[in-house]
């Protein structure tokens, strides 16, 4: 064993990948519904640390793990993060996570009193709430690794403690939230028949239509021809309309006419349907209305495939590296319309580190500011400055040639390879403290973190759903957000399968992260003054 350890330590790197490999077999693990996922590593970091205790590689690659986490996390986020500042249900929803994080964090410093010291207190409050940019902030600011042993004894409590609470929540009040049918394109032909609308335009039909439901083509005189805003209309006119609900198209050819299928679809001279991957940098980050086909390329966007749903062409609908885009084209511009778009599988994949790099150094940049409040000091924002700027970006999509936008694919190994890396350089970093510590305090940072995520999730669905009276499935999302961890919204997605609990989480989990963030930085001032 003396052997393996004096290899361990020598080869910093082995070890390092050695505790990912480790933490991730073991984070599959399902034990009822619970899982530890990428948590995992740490506590393999911790034991390999604690056998091998200068097995821990350099600082600064934690550090730059932890960075593409967060930058990844801005630029996904951004869009959901700015909308709920300025939507009412976001601004509740924000508001009632908020009350609940500053509730934990200020119950953590509170245990103080009780003889533990600031550093387990933090340590504490981040992994009862499971941020470890927290966790990052606690341990530059105060230049010790020792909020890392707390951390890693609360976290455990806040993957399983939100999904027990979220089960006996649903329990208690016995929601049953039905699963919305699955958002698959439907289309209707409509021969015009509703003497009422002939001589209207087009524009003027689709705001009589019911909302959802879209015109892509018209049919006159044996041709079918893209929709053009001030088309008039006439009788036996046959309108190609699009929604995801089929109820609604049934009401709107209840309004129009008749249905007569194969009208349109069955001639394909004019204008075929084709489905391109969205992939090159001249559409994205582009929104449909802004998008310009080239010269001489008539051209209609159906409607854009996104993972497993479809979506409406709406002229604010922005595009994203990996979306599925049906087209209206004539057959003879299709490989124009397929250039275009670059329809490249491995495009969708690809991301700039041009992009990359100039939008993590305008974090650091900002994030080495230093800022002054009274009565606490000067401090500087660090990284969690880099989620915000990350966040900025993420909601313009594109500057110029500048994409910020990546694709899905692309974002998540970025940030899941970056948190792996951070998990597992703090953990082996902390090992020998992490044995030390929970040998003598470790039942009562079990008893403390427990207490202090009951409050952040009680606090946080005592708001959502009795004071705001928000929906049970936009509560769960936003608890989810407040917690962080994905494993939590992975078993929030089982009990409210509707897609508010992703839309919440996405809302919540960057404002939340940040307040996390300066409660740490503004409890270290505090104590410093």
């Amino acid at each position: 064993m003396e052997a393996v350890k004096t290899f361990l330590e020598n080869q910093s790197l082995f070890a390092l990948f050695v505790t990912i490999a480790l933490g991730y077999l073991i984070g599959e693990v399902n034990i009822k519904g619970v899982a530890l996922g990428s948590g995992a590593v740490l506590f393999v970091g911790l034991a390999l640390g604690a056998f091998a205790p200068k097995s821990a590689p350099p600082a600064l690659l934690g550090t730059l793990g932890l960075l593409l986490f967060l930058y990844g996390i801005g630029i996904q986020y951004g869009a959901q993060f700015f909308k709920g500042l300025t939507s009412r249900e976001g601004v509740k929803a924000n508001v009632a996570a908020g009350i609940g994080v500053i509730a934990a964090g200020l119950a953590s410093c509170g245990f103080i009193s009780f003889g533990l010291r600031l550093a387990d207190s933090l340590g504490m409050f981040a992994g009862s709430g499971t941020s470890t940019a927290s966790l990052q902030v606690a341990i530059a600011s105060m230049k010790s690794t020792d909020a890392a042993v707390a951390y890693s004894v609360a976290y455990p409590i806040g993957v399983a403690g939100p999904i027990l609470f979220l089960y006996a929540l649903n329990v208690a009040l016995k929601v049953k939230v039905p699963k919305p049918p699955a958002k698959v394109l439907e289309t209707a032909e409509i021969a015009l028949r509703n003497a009422s609308l002939f001589g209207l335009s087009l524009s003027e039909l689709a705001r009589r239509l019911p909302a959802g439901v879209a015109i892509a083509a018209v049919r006159r005189e044996h041709h079918n021809q893209l929709p053009i805003e001030d088309f008039i209309l006439r009788m036996d006119d046959v309108v190609l309309a699009t929604s995801t609900d089929r109820r609604l198209l049934d009401q709107a050819t209840a309004l129009c006419g008749e249905s007569q299928p194969g009208r349109m679809t069955s001639h394909r001279e004019d204008l075929d349907y084709m489905q391109v991957f969205a992939s090159s940098p001249a559409v994205l980050g582009m929104s449909i209305g802004n998008v310009r086909f080239p010269d001489g390329i008539n051209c209609a966007i159906a409607h854009v495939r996104r993972g497993d749903a479809d979506l409406l062409s709406t002229p604010d609908l922005v595009l994203e590296a990996g979306d599925r885009v049906g087209l209206l084209v004539n057959r003879a511009h299709q490989a124009t319309v397929r250039a275009f778009f670059g329809d490249s599988i491995k495009g969708t994949a690809d991301l700039s580190f041009v992009c990359l790099g100039i939008g993590a150094a305008a974090g650091l940049l900002v994030g080495a500011i230093p800022l002054s409040v009274p009565g606490l000091g000067a401090f500087n924002l660090g990284l969690a400055a880099l989620l915000l700027v990350a966040l900025c970006l993420g909601k313009a999509r594109r500057n110029g040639p500048l994409v910020w936008v990546m694709p899905l694919s692309a974002n998540l190994v970025l940030r899941n390879l970056g948190l792996t890396i951070f998990l597992a350089q703090v953990g082996i970093s902390c090992g020998p403290k992490f044995v030390a510590t929970v040998g003598t305090a470790g039942p009562m940072l079990l008893l403390y973190g427990a207490i202090t995520l009951l409050i952040l999730v009680g606090v946080t669905a005592v708001f959502c759903l009795w004071v705001f009276r928000l929906p049970f499935d936009t509560s769960v999302g936003v608890i989810c957000g407040a917690t962080g961890n994905p494993a939590i919204l992975a078993f929030a997605n089982r009990i409210a399968p509707t897609d508010q609990p992703d839309v919440m989480y996405a809302m919540i989990f960057p404002s939340m992260t940040i307040v996390k963030v300066l409660f740490v930085q503004i409890a270290i001032s505090v104590a410093a003054g």
